[in-house]
C-alpha cells in the first residue's frame, strides 16, 4: 500500500466513503469487450469491406486477418484490462471452418462459436454475449431487413436471429449465466419515404416470430435504437420510441448506445428513467462525435455521468454494460485497453463519490450545498486509488509502451 493511498483513504473517510470497498465493488462488475474493434468489424465471412449504414475509418497496420490474430491482440488486452470482463461477438465472427462458403447466416449454430467458449474459458472471462449480424451481406436488399417487403429477404433474416437465439442459449449454459442478445437492424431509407409504418410492423411481426420460443433462463434478448446511419439518413425503422414500447410490450431489454441519439440527448438521463419501469439495462459506451462515430471510449464527462447513474442507484447489476467502438486510425489493441480502462475508471469515480450527502442535499432543496459538494469531490485523490487498484492486479498505468513493444513484435508482421 503505497503513502498517496493511505492518504486517499484517509480524504475519503472524511467524506464517507470507504475507498477499499470501492475497489472490491469495482472488481466485481462486468464489463463486456467487443471483439469488433480488432478486424474493423469486417468479421470471418471474407467480408473486405462494409455495408449498412457502418463504416471504420483510417488504416493504421497491424489489423487482425483470421481468428488466431484476433484471439491473440485479445488475449494481450485481457492482461491490460483490470476487473470482470465479458466477451461479446457478432454472428459474424462464427469460426466456420469447412463450412465456410457452404452455409449462410440462416444456418450458424453453436459449433461455429465454441471455439469462442474455449478462448473464453482459458482466459478466465466472466461469460459471452451476442449479436446478429443484420448488416454488411447480400441478403439487404434496398437497405432493409427485418422489415423488408420481400417476404423471401425477412424470411432469411428472420431464421438468422432464431438461429442467434440458440446460439445464445448454448453460450448462456456454457458460463452458467445468461446471454444478452442485441438486436440491431440497419434498415432505413436515405429519402422521406412515403409509409412509415408499415415497414415498424413488419419488423414488429419479425421480431415476434425471432421471440416466439427462446430460451429465457440464458437469454436476456434486448433492441437497440439508432437516430440514422449513413444512407439512411431521412427514417430508421428501429427508432427509439418504436423500441422502448416493444421492449415494454413484450418483456425484454432496451439497449442504450450512447452514439445513437442527438447530440444534446443523453444516456445517462435515459438509465434511471428505463430503470423505472425495467428490471434490466443494456448499454453500449461508444463515444460519438457529433453522430454515431463510435471514437474510443475516454474518460470524460458523460461517460462519468453514466457511471454514476449506474452506481448511485444500485443498479451494478440491472445495468448490463457493453463496448462499441471501432478506430482505424489509431493502434487497435491501444483502443481496445484504453476504452475498457476508461469505462473502469468512470465506475471507480461513481464509487467513491458520497452519493447519500449529494442526495440529501436535493432533498432539502439546498442546492447551493449540493452544487458546493458536486465541486468538491472533483479534485479528490481518485487516481492514486486507480493506481492501486492496479498494484493489487499487478497492472500499471503506463501500458503504451508494451503495446508497442507488441506492435514491434506481432502487428508489424502482418500485411
Amino acid at each position: 500500500m503505497t503513502k498517496a493511498f493511505e492518504h486517499a483513504k484517509e480524504t475519503f473517510e472524511k467524506i464517507g466513503v470507504n475507498a477499499e470497498q470501492a475497489i472490491k465493488k469495482l472488481a466485481e462488475i462486468p464489463v463486456s469487450v467487443h471483439c469488433w474493434q480488432g478486424d474493423d468489424v469486417l468479421g470471418f465471412e471474407g467480408a473486405d469491406s462494409l455495408t449498412g449504414g457502418i463504416q471504420t475509418t483510417g488504416n493504421y497496420p497491424g489489423k487482425a486477418r483470421n481468428f488466431e490474430e484476433v484471439k491473440a491482440d485479445l488475449k494481450f488486452c485481457f492482461s491490460h484490462m483490470p476487473g470482470k470482463i465479458r466477451l461479446n461477438v457478432h454472428a459474424s465472427y462464427a469460426v466456420l471452418g469447412e463450412d465456410l462458403g457452404k452455409i449462410d447466416r440462416d444456418a450458424y449454430g453453436a459449433k461455429h462459436f465454441a471455439p469462442w467458449v474455449e478462448f473464453a474459458k482459458e482466459n478466465g472471462l466472466d461469460g459471452i454475449d451476442f449479436n446478429p449480424t443484420f448488416f454488411a451481406h447480400p441478403m439487404m436488399k434496398d437497405g432493409l431487413t427485418l422489415s423488408s417487403p420481400d417476404e423471401k429477404v425477412r424470411k432469411f433474416w428472420v431464421e438468422h436471429g432464431k438461429r442467434c437465439m440458440e446460439i445464445a442459449a448454448y453460450l448462456g449454459k456454457e458460463f452458467g449465466k445468461p446471454c444478452l442478445v442485441n438486436i440491431w437492424i440497419p434498415d432505413g431509407f436515405k429519402d422521406v419515404p412515403a409509409d412509415r409504418l408499415s415497414p415498424r410492423l413488419r419488423l414488429k411481426k419479425s421480431l415476434d416470430e425471432i421471440l416466439e420460443n427462446y430460451d429465457k433462463s440464458w437469454v436476456i434478448p434486448a433492441v437497440e435504437s439508432k437516430v440514422f446511419g449513413i444512407g439512411v439518413e431521412s427514417y430508421t425503422v428501429g427508432s427509439n420510441e418504436f423500441y422502448q414500447n416493444y421492449a415494454a410490450s413484450r418483456g425484454i431489454c432496451c439497449l442504450l448506445d450512447n452514439g445513437h441519439y442527438h447530440p444534446l440527448e443523453y444516456v445517462s438521463d435515459k438509465i434511471p428513467a428505463l430503470l423505472a419501469f425495467y428490471d434490466k439495462v443494456a448499454l453500449h459506451v461508444t463515444r460519438g462525435v457529433r453522430w454515431d462515430s463510435d471514437h474510443v471510449v475516454t474518460y470524460e464527462d458523460e461517460l462519468k455521468e453514466i457511471a454514476k447513474e449506474i452506481v448511485r442507484n444500485n443498479a451494478t447489476e440491472k445495468v448490463l454494460i457493453g463496448l462499441d467502438y471501432f478506430d482505424a486510425s489509431i493502434n487497435r489493441v491501444f483502443a481496445w485497453i484504453t476504452g475498457q480502462r476508461s469505462m473502469q475508471k468512470a465506475l471507480l469515480y461513481a464509487l467513491l463519490l458520497p452519493h447519500e450527502k449529494l442526495t440529501e442535499a436535493q432533498d432539502e432543496g439546498n442546492f447551493t450545498k449540493l452544487m458546493y459538494l458536486q465541486e468538491s469531490v472533483k479534485l479528490l485523490p481518485v487516481g492514486a486509488v486507480w493506481d492501486e487498484y492496479l498494484n493489487r492486479l499487478g497492472m500499471k498505468d503506463n501500458y503504451y509502451d508494451d503495446v508497442m513493444d507488441y506492435q514491434a513484435k506481432i502487428l508489424k508482421e502482418r500485411a
